[in-house]
């Protein structure tokens, strides 16, 4: 596969400490696509150092009308494009890979696996899902799917061999924040949706207070995490940590289902300890 037949999307908002790395690793690109939330750090700065980065700029609503903005409407012409996360760090033998693609007409789209990195240091497993990355302009679309974006491809999918490394440097209480907005998405999902329709993983999310406990034992042990020194117990505490709030959330709206306010209940005020 030719590589200037491939568009790399990138979307950002407040990514400073990620962006310039990601960046530095396109430069076989002819063309990159960088729509930004209204960053207020900056980013925007980062990115006008890079001449083949386009910048657009389109306020946040979702993801999957962010990526879908980014796709259709900012005049890409190729024929593949590449959706990055801007804490995605491709490596040379990544780019090697694509470079020797020979896709044939009935494949669309290749998904990827991810190495995932704790400030720098990359972890032999993780339970970051792995996703399609690369497919044809014409032939993909984006849906929303709790708190981020799926997408589906007409045709066939096939697997790449070299994996992305992710490497997030924000600090943690950006990341705890992204958290709590995403703990919210999820119980909307959760809720919605029939139990039959939902995985295994999100089954034990229903239940409210099991999912915490299991992700601590299968980081640590299934994944082997334990092993992986001060790296491997941050990463496990950032997964429970986002499983309990899962749990609060959900355990937050069983009790405003089983005891609604009355007439003359009071909620808490600003500054009050509800």
């Amino acid at each position: 596969m030719r590589l200037d037949t491939i568009t790399p999307i990138i979307l950002t908002y407040n990514e400073e400490p990620n962006i310039g790395r990601v960046l530095d690793r396109l430069g076989w690109a002819e063309d990159i696509v960088v729509v930004d939330s209204f960053s207020t750090d900056r980013t925007l700065d980062i990115v006008g150092r890079f001449a083949k980065a386009r910048l657009f700029k389109r306020a946040f609503d979702s993801h999957d009308r962010q990526w879908t903005y980014a796709l259709r409407e900012t005049g890409i012409a190729s024929e593949w494009v590449l959706t990055l996360d801007a804490d995605y760090i491709l490596s040379d033998a990544f780019v090697r890979e694509l470079a020797a693609l020979a896709p044939a007409a009935a494949v669309d789209g290749y998904d990827a696996q991810f190495r995932f990195c704790i400030h720098g240091r990359p972890l032999r497993r993780s339970l970051y899902p792995g996703r399609i990355v690369l497919f044809r302009r014409e032939r993909g679309s984006f849906y929303q799917d709790g708190h981020t974006q799926r997408l589906q491809v007409e045709g066939g999918v096939r697997p790449l061999g070299e994996r992305i490394s992710l490497d997030d440097r924000k600090p943690i209480s950006r990341w705890i924040v992204s958290q709590d907005r995403y703990a919210l998405l999820e119980r909307h999902k959760l809720l919605a949706a029939a139990h039959d329709r939902l995985n295994l993983a999100d089954r034990i999310r229903t239940r409210r207070f099991l999912a915490p406990i299991a992700v601590l034992f299968y980081c640590l042990f299934v994944k082997g995490m334990i092993l992986e020194g001060l790296a491997g117990w941050y990463y496990t505490y950032q997964r429970v940590t986002a499983e309990i709030l899962l749990s609060l959330y959900l355990i937050e709206h069983r009790f405003a289902a089983d005891d609604p306010p009355g007439p003359g209940d009071r909620r808490a005020g600003p500054g009050e300890d509800a």
